[in-house]
């Protein structure tokens, strides 16, 4: 968002908005018609609230703020992939003339939205598209609302869980991440068990995060999700350049000290690297790392990036990694690969369109 504006509607609650509303000397009444065009309806911009008087409409869309395509904070449709499994990426302008991407994920009992928490990423892991490209800002509340109800329009159908795993490292941009999820939860009528939060881990800030949820949700029932990717600290350096910092030690503390103040377990993410971190050897270490912690471990066969030339693992090697940890009797799972023929990893999307764009194409 441009510093100094206003704050767009999006993000607001009821009484926020009948406050927005009086403030334009308008009744309160308004603000809960907007409330409910914005979230049940999904509207793009308030002249097309007509249930609004049209000399009011006329002059609020002559009085949008700069960076802004409307007051209600939405974003505009740039580009959409959908993948032969009903997988639909799409990315989103945002007011300042930057991209996001978003991810609808379709199964048969659910729609699982992908959110993206920033406008490229500071971590720069070797696996992942986004990280290639840098970071450029942290996203603002309402632009993280907007990629939910984006989905939520494209594909006709109500979004059952969210998940911080889209671009950006969600605890970089802590208080918006936090402020999203009330207006999910609030607005939109999610649970907070609904909700993931994933983080491949910033220094210290695992505990802030219990803190600050309780604070600000009342409680933490969303679930976290901490990207490991190696059983040990010189492999997750080479995979995570900011390990270097956080070793991996320290990185599990946190976690404890997260379960302690939340009373919530914690799901491990592991991407499988054919050949690198995918054998029984390295299924014992995680297995050893993590024993006697409360958690969960979800494997995540690699989805390959142009810049990189990691492998995707082989069915066996998938099976033989799930059996050696469930013989160490770690809770594990596999999550289905989807998209893949849609540049469905994190990243891609934008970066092969922004490509095009400076190659002249479209």
């Amino acid at each position: 968002m441009i510093s100094g504006a206003p704050r767009p509607l999006l993000g607001m609650g009821k009484p926020e908005l009948e406050q927005w509303c009086q403030q334009q000397g308008q009744p309160p009444f308004r603000g809960r018609q907007l409330h409910d065009w914005l979230y049940a309806k999904g509207v793009q911009r308030l002249d097309q609230v007509t249930v609004l008087p049209a000399a009011w409409r006329q002059q609020l869309a002559a009085s949008v703020p700069p960076g802004w395509f409307d007051w209600t904070g939405r974003s505009q449709e740039l580009h959409r992939s959908v993948a032969r499994d009903g997988t639909t990426k799409l990315l989103l302008a945002t007011g300042d003339g930057l991209s996001i991407e978003t991810v609808g994920i379709p199964t048969d009992d659910r729609l699982t939205v992908c959110v993206s928490s920033q406008v490229g990423c500071p971590m720069a892991c070797r696996f992942c598209a986004t990280g290639k490209g840098g970071l450029q800002r942290s996203l603002a509340v309402h632009e993280i609302v907007d990629q939910v109800l984006s989905v939520r329009a494209v594909m006709g159908a109500r979004p059952s869980h969210v998940v911080f795993m889209g671009m950006g490292e969600p605890l970089l941009n802590l208080d918006a991440v936090l402020e999203a999820i009330a207006c999910l939860c609030g607005e939109l009528g999610m649970a907070q068990r609904q909700i993931t939060v994933s983080t491949v881990g910033v220094p210290q800030a695992l505990p802030h995060l219990a803190q600050r949820a309780m604070e600000r949700l009342g409680r933490a029932q969303f679930t976290l999700a901490v990207s490991l990717h190696a059983p040990d600290q010189r492999l997750r350096e080479e995979l995570i350049p900011t390990a270097h910092a956080y070793p991996i030690e320290a990185l599990l503390e946190d976690c404890r000290q997260y379960v302690a103040i939340t009373g919530r377990r914690v799901s491990f993410e592991y991407i499988l690297l054919g050949g690198l971190n995918d054998q029984p050897r390295h299924a014992e270490a995680l297995a050893r790392l993590i024993r006697g912690f409360q958690s969960h471990v979800n494997l995540i066969p690699y989805n390959p990036i142009a810049e990189e030339s990691f492998a995707r693992p082989s069915p066996a090697d998938v099976a033989a990694f799930r059996q050696t940890l469930e013989q160490r009797h770690v809770a594990v799972s596999v999550r289905a690969s989807r998209g893949l023929d849609a540049d469905a990893a994190c990243g891609q999307l934008r970066r092969r369109l922004s490509g095009a764009v400076a190659a002249g194409g479209h």
